[in-house]
């Protein structure tokens, strides 16, 4: 089930919001409540798969239990199966076509013979399950009982896309929240302000995208692409990713907040960075603390004597970055680019020794989106062919008709797109807040609400009209 859908805002979520706060009086009950409710919105799009996620939840439920019970090298068996039982489940479902497919005719029909479609979900909940099962075994948390680990990983507000909560930062607020109107006020309109960047911005910059990778993989004899229409395509591509993703995060914080939850933010302004380690430093915040707090910090990090080590610890997070993604050479080679981009920035620290933060921040640009051609593209080839295609070296030549046409037609978006990738309107909101007497800030405190009123009906409509609405981390 989409947040972004009429099911989800006429009905599911309504429901569940009043029947939690019909259960005022027991915080127990409110959480049955949202265990319940989030296997539902599970089972809404994954009836079958429903059951390996139960799965999931009383696996690493027992485990957590016998690694806290355990010691010595007991408890390190016990944390080597866990975490090989959750990563096998992910491999299964997730890679185990794509690396069959390397075997030639014979594996490539085996794949094509297992079908297993890709539970949603399954990358964010599958490390948030071993978040659970890390913390256990670090001492960062106690071992808790299977109903705390069922709503952990459940919960239906970041369920779907994150962001991947580490259990540390949740496990006293599944016990000991406090709900107020302040916390449901600034998350409805938190989730509002998230409906409104995937319905009406991403939606849009996924329609242009999508015909422009299209029109080039037909190939230059049925429909040329020439620079100016595949420039124009990746970069609503790398719009469209941008807020759909922290779009879905949004929401996802702000659902948690109408439930007492605070999550910690997924994105920080990802395209006004200055370097490809700053970039990754605001992009999908939860999955870069991930992997260094579980990944990169055990193996050594780069505090390290020998910097041999150090690469080999960025090259195997990056690495595993490329195939957390998806199973495909195009996300590994996207993954291994980050890795080769960041080891040149830590070694030449050119970033720092480069004045213009202008300059800096073009580069970045420049970079990420070359980098999104390769994530988008259908494989390696298609990449190369569109690559072509913005360098003019397709034969296609440059200036496009149709790009013009593009941007005449959807002006305002891409306008809107472009100033809300920048801190613009949080600077507005905190110099507001700071001058309480000012008559703007007066006229600001009414015109708000009713912004975000019209900003939820708008959205409704755009919905009920059957607007392109696709999602793209539903994959992962």
């Amino acid at each position: 089930m989409l947040f972004s859908s009429i099911p989800f805002l006429l009905y599911f979520f309504p429901a569940v919001f009043a029947v939690y706060y019909l259960l005022f009086f027991s915080r127990t009950l409110q959480n049955i409540w949202l265990l319940l409710a989030s296997l539902v919105f599970y089972a809404w799009g994954e009836p079958v798969y429903v059951l390996l996620m139960l799965a999931s939840i009383v696996f690493n439920a027992v485990f957590g239990g016998l690694i806290g019970a355990a010691s010595g090298k007991a408890r390190k068996f016990a944390l080597a199966a866990a975490v090989a039982g959750n990563l096998s489940a992910l491999f299964l479902f997730k890679y185990l076509g794509f690396i069959l497919s390397m075997f030639g005719t014979r594996g490539a029909q085996l794949a094509e013979g297992l079908k297993l479609s890709l539970p949603i979900g399954i990358s964010f909940y599958t490390f948030q399950a071993i978040s659970y099962i890390a913390d256990v075994y670090r001492g960062d948390t106690k071992p808790v009982n299977p109903f705390y680990v069922g709503l952990y990983i459940a919960f239906f507000p970041q369920l779907i896309a994150g962001p991947i909560v580490q259990f540390n930062s949740v496990s006293e607020q599944i016990r000991n929240r406090k709900s107020t109107l302040d916390k449901i006020s600034v998350g409805l309109c938190r989730f509002v302000t998230g409906l409104g960047k995937k319905v009406l911005l991403a939606n849009t910059f996924a329609a242009i995208a999508d015909d422009v990778f299209n029109w080039s993989v037909l190939g230059v004899d049925k429909l040329p692409v020439p620079a100016t229409l595949a420039w124009l395509g990746s970069i609503c591509y790398s719009l469209q990713i941008y807020f759909d993703f922290s779009a879905y995060s949004d929401m996802a914080i702000g659902l948690g907040l109408c439930f007492g939850f605070r999550f910690r933010e997924n994105f920080n302004y990802p395209y006004t960075a200055a370097s490809i380690s700053d970039f990754w430093k605001r992009w999908h915040i939860s999955l870069t603390d991930w992997f260094r707090e579980y990944v990169y910090i055990p193996l050594g990090g780069n505090r390290v004597e020998n910097k041999d080590t150090m690469v080999r610890n960025l090259f195997v997070v990056w690495l595993l970055t490329g195939i957390w993604h998806g199973a495909n050479w195009t996300f590994i080679l996207w993954g291994l680019l980050y890795f080769a981009l960041q080891l040149t920035e830590r070694l030449t620290e050119f970033p720092e020794r480069v004045e213009s933060k202008l300059l800096l921040r073009l580069y970045t640009l420049l970079i990420v989106n070359f980098q999104w051609v390769l994530f988008r593209a259908d494989d390696v080839y298609q990449a190369g062919r569109f690559y072509l295609n913005m360098l003019g070296a397709n034969r296609n030549g440059f200036l496009s008709a149709t790009a013009w046409m593009l941007v005449r037609e959807n002006w305002v978006f891409l306008l809107a797109g472009l100033l809300l990738c920048t801190p613009v309107v949080r600077t507005m909101n905190e110099w507001f807040y700071k001058n309480p007497k000012s008559p703007v800030h007066v006229l600001y405190s009414v015109v708000y609400p009713l912004s975000m009123l019209a900003l939820a009906v708008a959205c409704v409509s755009y919905l009920a009209i059957g607007s392109y609405n696709p999602f793209i981390y539903f994959n992962f």
